[in-house]
């Protein structure tokens, strides 16, 4: 009887150990635990995704834009008679040379760009006609959905960036406009 009960105590040892590693190999909760762990970096991802496509959009607008400002004012008359750089801005920031309307993108106004006549060196065009025309976007950021200083409490992170497309073309015409 003796060995008998250390058997039966041996037994009820064994099956309590076993039911220890039973609840060790129990995946039960695993899935809440791994959803846990790779959500924030799921979603921290989507939104550095949206975030870069939002910034593409606006510089590839503003360099689409710039383009086109840059076109006009490669055909247009320059002189003193003439108001073709503020048309140029104009048409670069509202797509008309009129200036009317809304703003290609919020919080760009004609005070962002500029407009450069530049000689074939490369220097800024002071008498006569010019060989070259640039036209540069300054001054215009790129205002971020999420204020990561905000998040930090650290008002010195942002993700505002500025956006600068510049273009240059050749001054299609050779001779003074009259």
């Amino acid at each position: 009887m003796h060995a008998r009960l250390r058997k039966i105590r041996s037994l009820r040892r064994f099956y309590r150990r076993m039911g220890i590693v039973r609840f060790g190999c129990d995946e039960r909760g695993i899935q809440l635990a791994e959803l846990a762990i790779a959500l924030p970096i799921f979603v921290l991802m989507f939104a550095a995704t949206a975030e870069f496509g939002r910034y593409f959009y606006e510089y590839t607008t503003l360099a689409k834009a710039a383009r086109v400002g840059t076109r006009y004012l490669a055909t247009a008359c320059v002189g003193p008679s003439f108001n073709t750089a503020s048309n140029g801005k104009n048409l670069v920031v509202y797509g008309n040379v009129d200036g009317t309307g809304s703003p290609i993108l919020s919080g760009l106004s004609p005070s962002n760009i500029n407009v450069t006549y530049l000689n074939s060196l490369g220097n800024p065009q002071t008498a006569g006609v010019p060989e070259i025309v640039k036209v540069d976007v300054t001054g215009f950021t790129h205002q971020s959905l999420f204020n990561l200083g905000g998040l930090m409490n650290n008002n010195g992170l942002s993700l505002n960036i500025a956006v600068r497309p510049s273009v240059t073309m050749h001054y299609l015409l050779t001779a003074p406009c009259v």
